[in-house]
């Protein structure tokens, strides 16, 4: 049975031309609005236990309204949401905590709401408290927190009692890298138990990390369900799309989906990597010099280009990336015609595993700028391990140790 059933879930702002119209329309009487804007429309999906999914989109894509949706605080003008389960939801900052009351009285006042009783709230209290780290505030007034530290509390609360699904807007930006850190550790040892996960974020690496698929929203409608990988990187090309770019996905032999986009002014013809010896390789060892050669094409007169490339690891995460205007490289005044070859040459202090290319064609220091071209999985790679000594992690970074008694 699916934990979280959405069917064709959508949301209208609506405007009369008077009060009892809008009186007549909450009795189902038959009243046309004189203005009806959607917000969310036709969305449907499923969430199957022990599931994690992303939620991306761009601000104003409707994401923030189709939680209220699922979690109830907002009635859908359309379709229905079925949940097999208790939901633990962090939404808004502070949780609708009072501002008079102290962080304990909001802890009981949040945990009541989410139906628990006073004893159970009672015997998680000093866990709440222990795992927020506020200190003496926690018995004073919500108004003197700062953010961080009302989103440390809601956390906590909201995460005392193992949901059978959590949901996470945001919110988890807010704050210091160290209970950031502490969060998601949590987050992953109550995936570790059986909780589904329902998160949005504009953070690629927490929902490739954390997530086994993604949704992609635009314009209030699902456009992209998928690998979380193949879903960031197509909202990435949306991101940089333009008037006349075009955004293009399309299957691998490895089953994997590429995603290129761009104006076309200039293209990636090759990409290659290869070792000392000039010859193009597919397995690298670790620490072995090797040389990324990128040929490109330029399709019309154009002012300046700028060639970068980003490393990633399996999902999909950045491991490294630069580009020739960080460089101080990029060229000016190209003519259509003109063939360049790139030469990036670095050691591969990788660690053991798959690795993938990702390349761009464009101008200042980031693709948004004039995307030529943005072409992700240019080139899949694998890293072993020949001749070093044994290590763990995505980089090799081999230490001297002196031991002293």
């Amino acid at each position: 049975m699916s934990l979280l059933v959405v069917n064709n879930l959508g949301k209208a702002y609506c405007s009369y031309s008077s009060e009892w119209q809008r009186i007549a329309r909450w009795f189902y009487l038959p009243v046309k609005p004189q203005e009806e804007h959607w917000t969310l429309k036709h969305i449907s999906f499923s969430i199957e236990p022990g599931e994690a999914i992303g939620i991306v989109g761009q601000n104003g894509a409707g994401k923030s309204t189709l939680l209220k949706m699922i979690t109830g605080t907002l009635q859908p003008t359309e379709g229905s949401v079925q949940i097999n389960g208790r939901i633990a939801a962090i939404l808004e900052l502070g949780m609708g905590f009072n501002p008079e009351l102290t962080g304990r009285q909001n802890v009981h006042y949040a945990a009541g709401l989410m139906g628990f009783k006073a004893e159970q709230i009672e015997q998680a209290m000093p866990e709440i408290e222990a795992f927020a780290e506020i200190g003496e505030y926690f018995d004073e007034p919500v108004r003197t927190y700062s953010s961080g530290m009302q989103m440390r509390v809601a956390f906590s609360v909201a995460t005392a009692f193992r949901p059978e699904i959590l949901i996470v807007d945001e919110a988890l930006s807010v704050g210091d890298s160290y209970f950031q850190h502490k969060s998601f550790n949590r987050i992953r040892e109550f995936q570790e138990q059986g909780t589904t996960l329902l998160i949005v974020s504009h953070d690629r690496g927490s929902i490739q990390s954390l997530c086994n698929r993604a949704l992609l929203l635009e314009h209030g409608s699902i456009i992209k369900d998928g690998a979380p990988e193949e879903v960031m990187d197509f909202y990435n090309a949306i991101i940089a799309e333009k008037e006349n770019t075009k955004v293009q996905a399309r299957q691998l032999e490895d089953g994997s989906v590429q995603t290129r986009s761009g104006t076309g002014e200039a293209s990636i013809e090759s990409v290659g990597l290869y070792n000392a010896k000039a010859e193009p390789i597919e397995f690298v060892s670790v620490g072995e010099p090797v040389s990324l050669r990128i040929i490109t094409r330029i399709n019309s007169d154009i002012p300046e280009l700028v060639m970068g490339y980003m490393i990633k690891d399996r999902l999909g995460q950045p491991v490294f990336g630069t580009n020739t205007h960080h460089l101080g490289c990029k060229l000016e005044s190209l003519r259509a015609g003109e063939t360049l070859e790139y030469r990036f040459s670095f050691p591969a202090n990788l660690g053991v595993g798959s690795y993938s290319i990702a390349v761009a064609l464009h101008t200042t220091d980031i693709h948004i700028s004039c995307n030529y071209e943005w072409c992700d999985l240019a080139l899949v790679f694998n890293v072993i391990n020949a001749s070093k000594t044994p290590f763990v992690g995505l980089a090799w970074i081999p230490p001297t140790v002196e031991c002293y008694r």
